[in-house]
């Protein structure tokens, strides 16, 4: 047979194969990587009762450009707005999460006589909970617009990028075999700053040229440019010595950032699926069932092992941000599985030669363990709270309730917050732009100025190049160390609300001017040698440069409300679809205020009704600030306002109150499912002692008994839908449609 043959044989396997556990995976309502996994083993070269592969070589390929997809496809979900968004709690419990799990893995495998890089392994690998799962697991489980669900995905969103470092990490420390600390905060520092370079060049141009040729964009030009732009990223990301997985999900990120994000989602996805199908098939076809019946016994104990280490550290994380033992046990409980970056990190270690070859089939059979207990661990949160609650002293449960803070501190404290946000951005941002320069200078100005200028002496070509890099670098030293920016916003507020921050303001601003000015002597003394007079001569001629050029300095706040319009523009645009939900969240969360959407029941007994008769404030405490019906908003709806079937009601509230709201609308369904009623439509001929003869339409009011006039045969002329000022009189035949009851008492 052929090569091509082969190659077609190979993917017609891979994806029949694929397609039919899919179909039973769902069937039994587990996640469609297991499916794909047991596919791979029943397909793969140690069970030879179905048809195998014939070239593993070439399934390693398609594989590749499985995970590149895959990884772009997590980046598009990821987005690094979400990680600024997530909040303390989630920040505080995935790095707990980490470093604890971390530690305990690492043990366990110095425990089993492992070397230290496959312990180093371990520790990272069984950190790592997953996403798709637990995401699955809540859509199942009606448990998405729970409040502690945003604690859940938030962590869930710093996990994604900790595995994204810690995959490149531990591939550079697995190809130097090198643990010195030296060495691995450089690739730290390395990593951060490419990260930050691409995030700032990706942001400023790919929303912009996004902008411009919009017109001619459809979905095939879109996916074209995505792809490209993906495989260029993978490409940069080799050059500069990274994975071909951090590329694409670099750039999956910066996509997911623009207004066009989402709809590069959805059509990216049938490759995603199609490709990361073959990636996960090939995993499983690494899996030897020798083996594991082999090593059951560490099979078992690591998965439980993930289990309970997830369980506490997670709830840990959260009870250190004081968000309470509620919170704590249902996040833990939530996070308590092996993700997919799991296996992911335990194929990079077997394919570098650093792990042995039966660590990654056990790690496999732990995620599969793991993922099928998700949804019984997230079920038994509840019922374990009551157990601690019963056994934990009533003086601890009264340490572990929620922290709360008076609004005037909260108001203080956030203003603060976002002058520092403001402040460290800026640094952060800029020197990585400054020192972009730099570099840039010293790779290719230095030959260039060589080739241009070759009988030039050494000291004056080192003069020009120094006087080209500073004039390049001159607005972004600007924009850190004199420019104001967003920062002065927060400044002003502090400073109008208490006089004595004055002082920590003009702190931060000196900063901010030192460190501009040491990095300009830096570039100055990487060229020449400097004594103490041309330090002064330098800083003064630095001051003298920028009051004559301030006004093109100003071009850098342009540059940077660029930048920031590109990024708020996803934002803006989902804020005209969402108005009150985006507001109103981003104004009350600091405040222990949250929003949630209820819908209402088809089947509620609160259909037809209006808010002023439904008891809606008084017995939960919450407020509708808007209801959703199709494409219809209503914001602030009046008393008068009727409530329909599948109405999406958006309450504000604190947590209790909104439960109570949820609980009542939850209750009316059930209420009326137990008292279903007959309907009917009847024909009725008035008389004298009729209830509506003599009576207009309006005045009869029959909506209020559940009932509504179809037609009237009125001397001799036959009236459809009566209009309201229509007078019943005796002889009159109408035809009345409602309850059984209702009609009989008509």
């Amino acid at each position: 047979m052929s090569e091509e043959l082969n190659l077609v044989r190979d993917l017609a396997v891979i994806l029949v194969s694929a397609g039919v556990f899919t179909i039973i995976s769902k069937a039994l309502k587990q996640p469609p990587v297991l499916g794909y996994i047991i596919a791979g083993l029943l397909v793969g070269p140690h069970i030879s009762f179905f048809p195998g592969i014939t070239s593993q070589e070439t399934v390693s390929q398609w594989s590749e450009i499985g995970m590149i997809f895959l990884m772009f496809g997590l980046g598009l979900e990821f987005s690094f707005k979400k990680l600024l968004k997530v909040g303390s709690s989630a920040l505080v419990a995935a790095g707990t999460k980490f470093i604890g799990v971390f530690i305990l893995g690492f043990v366990t495998a110095q425990a089993m006589s492992w070397s230290l890089m496959e312990s180093v392994f371990l520790g990272g690998l069984l950190s790592m909970s997953s996403t798709m799962v637990v995401i699955k697991s809540y859509e199942d489980l009606g448990l998405k617009e729970k409040p502690y669900s945003g604690m859940v995905f938030g962590t869930l969103v710093v996990e994604d990028l900790i595995a994204i470092l810690l995959m490149v990490l531990l591939s550079t420390m697995a190809v130097s075999q090198s643990f010195a600390g030296k060495e691995l905060m450089l690739n730290i520092l390395k990593l951060v700053f490419f990260l930050i370079l691409w995030f700032l060049v990706g942001i400023f141009l790919i929303p912009t040229i996004l902008r411009k040729v919009k017109d001619v964009l459809n979905d095939e030009i879109l996916l074209l440019v995505s792809i490209g732009l993906c495989f260029g990223m993978v490409f940069l990301a080799n050059a500069v010595g990274f994975s071909s997985a951090l590329g694409a999900f670099v750039m999956g990120s910066i996509l997911s950032e623009t207004v066009e994000g989402e709809h590069i989602e959805r059509i990216v996805e049938p490759l995603k699926n199609l490709f990361g199908a073959i990636f996960f098939v090939s995993v499983g076809m690494m899996i030897d069932p020798g083996v594991i019946l082999e090593h059951w016994v560490m099979v078992l104990f690591l998965s439980l092992l993930v289990i309970v280490s997830h369980i506490v550290f997670a709830g840990a994380g959260i009870i250190l941000t004081g968000k309470g033992l509620d919170n704590a046990v249902k996040v833990g409980f939530s996070l308590a599985q092996l993700g997919e970056f799991g296996f992911i990190i335990a194929s990079v270690g077997c394919s570098l030669g650093v792990m042995r070859s039966f660590i990654y089939p056990v790690i496999i059979s732990v995620s599969v363990i793991t993922t099928f207990t998700t949804p019984y661990t997230i079920k038994a949160a509840s019922p374990f709270l009551e157990y601690l609650r019963r056994k934990i002293p009533s003086k601890w449960l009264e340490r572990l309730e929620p922290a709360r803070e008076s609004v005037s501190t909260a108001s203080e404290d956030n203003e603060w917050k976002e002058l520092l946000k403001s402040y460290f951005s800026r640094i952060i941002l800029y020197g990585v732009v400054i020192i972009a320069i730099y570099i840039g200078s010293r790779l290719y100005l230095d030959p260039l100025a060589a080739r241009l200028l070759p009988k030039t002496g050494e000291q004056v070509r080192k003069a020009i190049e120094l006087a080209v890099t500073l004039i390049l670098m001159s607005p972004f030293v600007y924009g850190l160390g004199i420019n104001s920016g967003s920062i002065k916003t927060s400044a002003t507020k502090l400073l109008k609300e208490k006089e004595r921050n004055v002082w920590p303001i003009i702190g931060l601003i000196l900063v901010r001017s030192f460190i501009a000015v040491g990095i300009v002597l830096g570039v100055i003394s990487t060229y020449f040698h400097m004594a103490g007079w041309m330090i002064l001569v330098s800083i003064f001629a630095g001051i003298c440069f920028i009051l004559a050029a301030r006004r093109s300095m100003h071009r850098i706040s342009a540059l940077e409300e660029h930048f920031i319009k590109n990024l708020n523009a996803k934002e803006r645009s989902e804020r005209k679809k969402r108005p009150v939900s985006s507001s109103v969240r981003r104004e009350l969360e600091h405040y222990n205020v949250f929003t949630r959407t209820v819908t209402l029941p088809p089947d509620s007994g609160f259909a037809g009704v209006l808010l002023k008769d439904i008891p809606f404030r008084s017995q939960t405490g919450a407020n509708i600030i808007k209801i959703s019906r199709g494409t219809k908003e209503i914001v602030v709806p009046s008393a008068e306002q009727e409530l329909f079937p599948g109405d999406r009601i958006l309450v504000v509230g604190t947590k209790e109150q909104l439960d109570r709201f949820q609980a009542l609308t939850e209750a009316s369904a059930e209420k009326e499912e137990g008292q279903r009623r007959s309907f009917r439509i009847e024909a009725v001929t008035l008389n004298m002692q009729s209830f509506l003869t003599g009576k207009t339409l309006r005045s009869a009011n029959l909506r209020k008994y559940g009932c509504m006039v179809i037609s009237v045969l009125h001397e001799g002329d036959f009236i459809t839908n009566p209009e309201p000022d229509f007078r019943f009189s005796e002889g009159d035949t109408i035809w009345i449609a409602g309850d059984v009851d209702a009609l009989g008492w008509v």
